[in-house]
């Protein structure tokens, strides 16, 4: 699904990434670590599209319609509520029975029970979780997630825990985080970024 060689990401003069090799297959899940300023988000961004390589080639075997990304900005609407942030992305990625599966993800990630409050007045894990349901709406065949436990409680960062493996036994998954503990359960290829 993933295929890069001699990757590399420049910002002026300063190189991010460096001659990086590196394939993931389409029901893998790879964690990715290191230092604040080594990459992770850097890389990301270039899996999602966001970014172009400066060097070297990086080929992504899925359309850009198919990739969940979850950055460290939620990308939601503070004014709109939470139900019609996800209907707004539901509609933009035309799922098919999307009122469903909003419910269904809603409820999954305890947020039902204020689908209907602004996301303004939503403290920063309950954004956290509905970033989450925003990344995975469209039943995505790539998942990329960046610090996916940033700003989640315990009780969030379980759930999530739980979501990761169930994700990573059907699709192709990408975790950047600075614990990679959480993780360690699964059957994840590590690559260690250096600063």
């Amino acid at each position: 699904m993933i295929h890069a060689r001699a990757l590399e990401r420049r910002f002026g003069d300063k190189r991010v990434l460096r001659g990086l090799d590196l394939d993931l297959g389409d029901r893998e899940t790879l964690l990715v670590t290191g230092p604040n300023g080594s990459g992770k988000s850097t890389l990301l961004g270039l899996f999602a599209g966001l970014l172009a390589p400066t060097g070297g080639t990086l080929e992504v075997a899925v359309e850009r319609g198919a990739i969940g990304y979850l950055a460290h900005e939620p990308l939601v609407y503070c004014e709109l509520t939470a139900l019609e942030n996800l209907d707004l992305y539901g509609r933009l990625y035309r799922v098919p029975e999307r009122r469903e599966r909003i419910g269904m993800l809603l409820e999954r990630f305890d947020l039902w029970g204020a689908r209907h409050e602004r996301v303004s007045a939503f403290s920063r894990g309950m954004t956290q979780r509905l970033a989450l349901c925003r990344t995975l709406l469209h039943e995505p065949r790539l998942v990329l997630l960046d610090e996916p436990y940033s700003g989640l409680d315990a009780a969030g960062a379980t759930l999530l825990d739980g979501e990761v493996a169930a994700l990573s036994a059907s699709r192709a998954v990408v975790v950047s985080t600075h614990d990679p503990e959480r993780i360690d359960g699964l059957d994840a290829r590590r690559l260690e970024l250096a600063a």
